[in-house]
């Protein structure tokens, strides 16, 4: 409850803050205002002392951009600013002339708007930006030629004989040869998200379009949209990458490690989708700046510097806001916070995501006795909440402090009637996590920089079950603290090399605790480990920039192991023409830390996977070796992309796999391997983007300690389709997509045979679940006020045709009957959501 009441103040103080930072006394003299904004913002106003003597207005929010001040003046007094430098701004009275020279800015690879682009008159102070629609407006003069220039798109200069007086023109802006460097493709699947040189896929909520069944740009969602990532049991804390478990993938925020990806125990991303975030996803050729994964790297950063804006967001689940505050024109500070209110409504969207979660779970199924009627309330609620704080300290230094708190915790309470007295149950599942980080950077010169990192994490996921029948008291903890420094320094040696390198060390400890009141059982461990890494990396690009690459070596110490491991990771991409480029990429990784199950009943059946570290007896280091080639053809909006992969992963054991077979009990070591292809056909007409994507392979266990040694792994998705038709024409948007793949393995029962009290079961995967089918749509609309202010509504529908998908299934003995029993997990039904966000 106190937490409530924080939330809510923090929130309120929010919006009191954002709403009375502009001054609400009486009008002062412009002239006063504009000194205020040029010690702010260093800059200096040119102007005419006769021309703003006579304005008096209400001063603008000192929190907004320059560009935001100095719209809001020019709307109040209709005054003109044009900017002569980046710093001097003349200051005309706004008398529209009679012919006017004016256009839209276009990008030519996301049809989206330019805001912020120079327009000038070549060898003259008449200059203008373009707006937020990117619309610019000049008066016509036909003697001169303009220029249109932007940090990131090729100058253009053209002769005024190609506009008509009083008659706009749409120009396109193409990316100049760096931005192009760095991508392969600038739109894949839909606007924000891209594709990189070094085989990372960069996603940019801000410029997010929309995806099928998105209501926001949600980020491990939208991570399972592309080719190569999937989900089993459709949770984002369940994330297979090339046949990986969740525990395989490294997630960091900030350069603060997350153990907890997913609210509401994985249907939801932990990380508010509407901050200024910038997302990488990298499935091989990783930098060898990162350790401790064998599958994806997925890194998000946040930069509050960049986004000046505050916004207040509704959907059915949960209410969330994210503000930002100049402190002084070198340091800021940006909160944001989202809480559900789960606890007080209960929508349509909220049942349905109870009724995935929870089936066949503790909380759902109490008791194998019919006879016995039960009741059941439960109370269920998550949050989470950032900040961020930036210094700029001099000219070339920055410090950056950031801090998240996520949180999901339910409460159960079960009651039955026995001896015409009420018996009550309490028990609990919460899961909490904690992070920090300091980042120092600095500028040594044009080709030196470097960066320090300190950073923080701590994990925790425990329960209490109390039993229903009998008087048993179940208590679990898992508690990790991960802590760690980090120091890179980037040394440019010329015009084709960059050479990097850098110093981690972190400490890892994990703790586990169980206890038991009926029989009397308690355990607790507790293991640290300590590992060391020397980084090394180089940088090619050549001249004519068709051939760029990198080559890595991250070499580890574990000091508790003496154990030293030699990590090579290579990129290399080079373009064979303007429309065709190959890639290959290679890195050999490991991890020290895994998740395991030891009871499927573990955490009241919700989260029942907890954190261990290897002991390199009978929990051995895991470690991967991976090798890509891919090709891209891009030409006339059409995009082929295709990937080859071979990925072989050692050291993993039995009880890391969610085996719910005859294996569930064993403790084994094995391998698993996966070969394939990732291919995506997109195509772009005018606003309108369609696409298909497909996977194949191969994902095989080998355990040679167990017959037979090979069989099927469990995330064995042979074959994945998904297609999608996304329409952005602003303010509208709308998206329509399906998904289809084989189902994963599953064993079955040998005749229904139970010997020893054991279910007899056949070859270990020998059999698949059908086929996955389900159909997402989206659409969403956006209303801007005076150009600063956007009222965005929207709505999705998951699963659209209800399709009853079967998710898992696995087989218990009915000991009142002594037969054997199916249980099956079925998708998420037909899910609506919706949402309204106000921008201001």
């Amino acid at each position: 409850m106190r937490f409530k009441l924080c939330f809510l103040c923090l929130f309120f103080i929010a919006l009191v803050l954002q709403a009375t930072a502009q001054d609400k006394g009486n009008t002062i003299e412009l002239k006063t205002i504009l000194i205020s904004i040029s010690e702010k913002d260093n800059v200096v106003f040119n102007y005419l002392e006769n021309e703003i003597a006579v304005f008096k207005i209400i001063p603008p929010n000192s929190n907004l951009t320059l560009k935001e001040k100095l719209n809001y003046i020019s709307k109040t007094t209709h005054l003109k600013f044009y900017f002569i430098t980046e710093n001097h701004i003349s200051i005309v009275l706004d008398q529209k002339p009679e012919k006017v020279l004016c256009g839209y800015l276009t990008d030519s690879q996301t049809n989206e708007k330019i805001e912020n682009a120079s327009i000038n008159y070549i060898n003259t102070t008449i200059f203008t930006i373009s707006d937020e629609k990117g619309y610019f407006e000049l008066p016509y003069n036909s003697a001169y030629s303009i220029e249109i220039s932007h940090l990131g798109y090729e100058k253009i200069v053209l002769e005024t004989n190609k506009f008509k007086e009083n008659d706009c023109i749409e120009l396109v802006l193409n990316l100049n040869s760096n931005q192009l460097n760095e991508v392969i493709a600038n739109v894949y699947l839909t606007k924000g998200i891209s594709k990189k040189t070094d085989g990372s896929f960069e996603i940019q909520p801000k410029k997010f379009s929309i995806l099928p069944g998105l209501t926001e740009p949600d980020v491990f969602q939208t991570m399972k949209q592309l080719p190569g990532i999937s989900s089993i049991d459709e949770t984002v804390s369940n994330i297979n990458t090339r046949g990986g478990s969740h525990d395989q993938n490294l997630f960091i925020y900030n350069d603060i490690r997350l153990f907890q990806t997913g609210h509401f125990y994985g249907l939801i991303s932990v990380l508010n989708p509407n901050l200024p975030n910038k997302i990488n996803i990298i499935k091989n050729g990783t930098s060898a700046f990162y350790g401790e994964s064998v599958s994806s790297t997925v890194t998000i950063s946040t930069d509050s510097t960049t986004e000046k804006r505050s916004s207040i967001g509704l959907n059915l689940l949960n209410i969330d806001f994210n503000t930002h505050f100049t402190i002084s024109n070198k340091s800021s500070l940006a909160i944001s916070g989202r809480r559900s209110y789960t606890d007080f409504f209960r929508s349509p969207t909220y049942t349905n995501y109870f009724q995935r979660i929870f089936q066949n779970t503790i909380v759902t199924n109490f008791s194998d006795n019919q006879n016995i009627a039960f009741n059941t309330n439960e109370n269920f609620y998550f949050y989470d909440a950032t900040l961020q704080f930036n210094q700029k300290i001099k000219e070339k230094s920055n410090l950056q402090v950031n801090f998240i708190t996520i949180s999901n915790q339910l409460d159960l309470n079960q009651s039955k009637e026995e001896n015409n007295n009420t018996i009550v149950k309490n028990s609990t599942l919460g899961q909490k996590s904690l992070g920090g980080s300091l980042i120092f950077k600095t500028d040594w010169n044009s080709k030196n920089t470097s960066k320090l990192v300190l950073y923080g994490s701590f994990y925790k996921i425990d329960s209490k079950n109390e039993s229903i029948i009998g008087h048993q008291i179940f208590t679990q903890e898992n508690t990790i603290l991960d802590t760690g420094i980090r120091m890179e320094n980037s040394h440019i040696l010329n015009a084709l090399f960059t050479f990097k390198n850098g110093y981690q060390f972190n400490e890892i400890g994990i703790q586990n605790f169980d206890k038991v009141n009926t029989p009397s059982f308690s355990r607790k461990t507790k293991e640290i480990l300590h590992n060391h890494a020397l980084i090394t990396e180089i940088e090619y690009l050549s001249n004519n920039q068709k051939f760029n690459s990198s080559f890595g070596i991250r070499h580890n110490y574990i000091s508790q192991f003496n154990t030293f491991i030699f990590e090579p990771r290579l990129r290399v991409n080079y373009q064979l023409s303007n429309f065709f480029s190959t890639q290959f990429l290679a890195e050999k990784k490991h991890q020290t830390s895994s998740q395991i199950i030891d009871l499927q009943q573990d955490f009241l059946g919700v989260e029942k996977r907890r954190w261990i570290l290897v002991n390199n007896e009978d929990i051995p280091i895991v470690s991967s070796n991976q090798i890509a080639l891919g090709i891209t053809f891009k030409k006339r909006n059409w995009l082929f992309s295709m990937d080859n992969f071979y990925k072989k992963v050692e050291g993993i054991t039995s009880k890391s796999q969610g085996f719910q077979n005859q294996l569930e009990f064993e403790k084994i070591i094995g391998e698993y391997t996966t070969i394939g292809s990732e291919i995506l056909v997109q195509k772009q007409i005018k606003n309108f983007t369609s696409w298909i994507s497909y996977t194949i392979s191969k994902n095989n266990y080998t355990f040679d300690s167990f017959v037979p040694k090979k069989f099927p792994n469990n995330f064995d998705i042979q074959h994945n389709i998904g297609l999608g038709i996304i329409y952005d024409f602003n303010p509208l948007k709308i998206a329509f997509g399906s998904k289809w793949f084989t189902g994963r393995p599953t064993t079955l029962p040998l005749n229904n045979s139970i010997e020893n009290n054991s279910i007899v079961y056949n070859n270990p995967n020998s059999d698949r679940l059908p086929n996955y089918f389900q159909t997402n749509v989206s659409a969403g609309y956006t209303f801007t006020f005076k150009d600063l202010y956007k009222l965005q509504i929207g709505a999705s529908i998951q699963n659209a045709f209800n399709t009853k998908n079967i998710l898992n299934q696995y087989f218990r003995i009915n000991q009142n009957t002594n037969s054997i029993e199916k249980v099956t997990i079925y998708s998420l039904e037909l899910t609506p959501n919706a949402y309204v966000r106000y921008s201001f």
